[in-house]
């Protein structure tokens, strides 16, 4: 049996608020398996970023563990890890720096861990564009010329620049417009397919998720509640919760249109009893 890429074991997260004491997460343990979609689903205040941050080691887990390739993440990550583990975040217009060029912010990565002389990082910067679909003269433009779009582009590209194994995407289409967004996440699939990437998507769309997640771990208060496969979870899934989550889904299809309707009702005798 193959290793899992990323195994989360038991996590609790503990946040002191002046005097209060905030639990952020209690008790998760989810797996990624390697070329994998995993997506972590909740609302707002369900420890979603929480668990993005601490796969990142931006913040340290009060108790539990993570493991990559089998072996725990340390707390001060090696360059080596920092490379291998990037991110993508909601916003790509305060992730990029507004007074570098649009090449400069893809050749720091490749600077940072010393990738490719001075003319191969050039190049890559031009290829990694490409990539994107994006042309490489607007290598010198700045990010406030570009759409939001394109600046998401950017932000692929850039967390792609140092052939990474894990990317984390925290909510990396819900600034987009429908269209755009469409867009970004077949570019994500190609992406991910193209270099065998794994994905942590954190998101509170369950439409997204059911486009383009393998399996999908659902929050409430900091609790796993419940995880499968996409196909199992929105089939037939089991917790209150994760029924109002789906019938909340925007309808584009028929079969969409039953499903939601089904999970309100149950939903609804699920609230009567």
């Amino acid at each position: 049996m193959n290793q899992p890429l990323l195994e989360v074991r038991d996590l609790d997260k503990v946040f002191q608020v002046g005097r209060a004491t905030v639990q952020a997460l209690r008790q998760v343990s989810l797996t990624l398996e390697r070329g994998e979609c995993h997506a972590v689903v909740g609302e707002s205040g369900s420890g979603k970023s929480t668990l993005a941050n601490l796969v990142l080691g931006l913040t340290q887990p009060s108790t539990g563990s993570l493991l990559f390739n089998g072996k725990t993440l340390p707390a001060r990550r090696p360059l080596a890890l920092r490379r291998a583990i990037q991110l993508v975040q909601q916003n790509p217009l305060s992730a990029l720096n507004r007074a570098r060029t649009i090449g400069a912010s893809l050749r720091l990565p490749l600077d940072v861990h010393d990738i490719g002389n001075k003319r191969e990082r050039l190049t890559r910067v031009g290829g990694l564009l490409r990539e994107v679909g994006l042309d490489p003269s607007l290598a010198g433009r700045l990010p406030a010329s570009l759409s939001g779009g394109q600046r998401q582009r950017v932000a692929i590209a850039r967390a792609l620049a140092c052939a990474p194994a894990l990317l984390v995407l925290d909510e990396p289409t819900s600034a987009l417009d429908v269209l755009v967004q469409a867009r970004m996440l077949q570019l994500l699939q190609a992406v991910k397919q193209q270099h065998g990437l794994t994905y942590l998507f954190i998101t509170h769309d369950l439409a997204v998720v059911r486009s383009i997640a393998d399996r999908v771990t659902v929050l409430e208060h900091g609790r796993v509640v419940e995880t499968g496969t996409v196909a199992e979870v929105f089939a037939a899934p089991r917790e209150p919760y994760t029924r109002r989550l789906l019938a909340a889904v925007p309808v584009v299809s028929a079969a969409d249109a039953a499903l939601r309707d089904r999970l309100r009702a149950e939903s609804a005798g699920v609230m009567e009893n």
